[in-house]
């Protein structure tokens, strides 16, 4: 499905989502024209899904991430949707996975500092409707943290 100038466009645009159609030109040996209409190709097959800014939580004073794996009580017939919903109101919660298996939510979340994940955890999470069990793991250090697809 994708040739191999497809290919290195994608990784261009990995390494950098901010370059422009002439420096990506400039980059894959294609013309600023053709790596438009790639572009939009790529755009309109769902497989290029925009641009996103990274951004260095720690930089901003959000040093404490935290991984809470929660299992809910699956005798609500709603339980998952009613989660859902008011899991995505927590500000701090950057990330929402489900799963098949003993545990059926991931949040990951961030906090300023410790008394700021307590707060969050005590008044926001904890009142997250249809929790059976929570286990939280707060994260020492990111060997490895890589959305790039090898191309």
């Amino acid at each position: 499905m994708l040739d191999a100038d497809d290919k290195a466009l994608l990784r261009s645009l990995q390494d950098d989502p901010a370059l422009t159609a002439p420096e990506l030109a400039a980059l894959t040996h294609l013309t600023a024209a053709q790596v438009t209409r790639r572009v939009e190709r790529l755009s309109e097959a769902g497989i290029l899904m925009g641009q996103t800014a990274l951004i260095n939580w720690a930089a901003l004073g959000y040093t404490v991430q935290v991984s809470l794996r929660i299992t809910l009580d699956k005798t609500i017939a709603r339980a998952f949707d009613d989660f859902l919903i008011a899991a995505r109101l927590v500000p701090e919660v950057l990330e929402i996975q489900t799963f098949l298996g003993r545990v059926d939510v991931r949040l990951s979340l961030v906090a300023k500092d410790l008394a700021h994940y307590q707060t969050v955890y005590r008044n926001q999470v904890l009142n997250l409707p249809h929790i059976a069990d929570i286990e939280a793991l707060m994260t020492v250090s990111t060997v490895k943290s890589d959305r790039r697809l090898p191309l």
